[in-house]
């Protein structure tokens, strides 16, 4: 942990919330500092604490536990993220997602954002029908632990698991984890799924992964769809729209080229997913928000 000293507290009662933005938009403060406001408790009260854990997020900050002070204040104080501990600064390859990666020490799936809306997806496409499951980019196996948790020890058992995923040291550690006979682990490049004998699966799930850089999305969805999957079966995308910035996710995805968070390329993607699948009769929705989901289902 970090030994932080908390700041003399800065006086913000009684400001308006664009007064309280256009402050913390000026404040100059470093990585790993922290910072104290005293609020009045009406002030908290009006606004509401989620406010302020958003203007943390909106600023790289985490909020720490409000301390209740006499004469009706409350103190919140802000430590400030490290920009640069993040594994979207690390360098590409095979090994940025291993297991010595900042990649591999996030669990997405203890985010309840995250897990809230992953687990409303499978209930979508009634995970309990689905039998040959096929995910792509899988790391050490996440999102197989969820539906695990989500079934009986039989219905999991019933089911066929593939999980792919480039990252040598990932895929050793899922198949560590995960030993039962009905889970495999593929090591291999999602640009060459063709060099192996797949078949068809009536679940593809792909979490933060089919929008790298390295994919041809488009090309890439619609080979998935014509050449790997069921008739009748459903698929799971998952759309990062935050950052990992010192193992905190916080919201806004960054797009290239802008300073701020820009969504024009995710909801292209999305748009294009849902327009091609309601074409081939499924029912399509858009849910989540750090991350956004996209469930689909064949109709009738």
């Amino acid at each position: 942990m970090v030994d932080m000293e908390v700041s003399e507290p800065i006086d913000l009662k009684d400001k308006t919330a664009s007064q309280i933005l256009s402050w913390f938009e000026n404040l100059q403060i470093e990585a790993e500092d922290t910072i104290t406001i005293k609020l009045l408790e009406s002030d908290v009260e009006n606004i509401g604490y989620k406010a302020w854990i958003d203007i943390a997020q909106l600023f790289f900050m985490k909020m720490l536990t409000p301390i209740q002070k006499e004469n009706k204040t409350v103190l919140l104080t802000f430590y400030k993220l490290n920009t640069e501990s993040s594994f979207h600064k690390e360098q590409r390859g095979s090994e940025k997602y291993g297991v010595a990666s900042e990649f591999f020490q996030i669990d997405k799936t203890a985010q309840f954002s995250f897990l809230y809306h992953y687990q409303k997806a499978l209930d979508f496409i009634n995970i309990q029908s689905r039998t040959n499951i096929l995910n792509l980019g899988i790391n050490k196996g996440d999102e197989f632990k969820v539906i695990q948790d989500l079934l009986s020890s039989d219905e999991f058992k019933a089911k066929q698991f593939t999980g792919i995923d480039y990252s040598h040291s990932a895929i050793a550690h899922a198949q560590q984890n995960f030993s039962h006979e009905n889970v495999s682990f593929i090591c291999h490049d999602i640009n060459n799924l063709q060099e192996l004998s797949l078949g068809k699966f009536d679940l593809i799930i792909s979490i933060g992964t089919l929008q790298s850089s390295n994919l041809n999305f488009n090309e890439l969805f619609m080979s998935l769809y014509q050449n790997y999957l069921e008739k009748g079966g459903a698929i799971i995308l998952g759309f990062p729209n935050c950052r990992w910035i010192d193992k905190e996710m916080i919201y806004g995805a960054k797009a290239p080229n802008y300073s701020f968070s820009e969504m024009s390329l995710v909801l292209k993607d999305i748009y294009f997913c849902k327009k091609y699948l309601q074409q081939k009769k499924y029912r399509v929705v858009i849910t989540g928000k750090d991350y956004l989901f996209l469930s689909a289902r064949k109709i009738g």
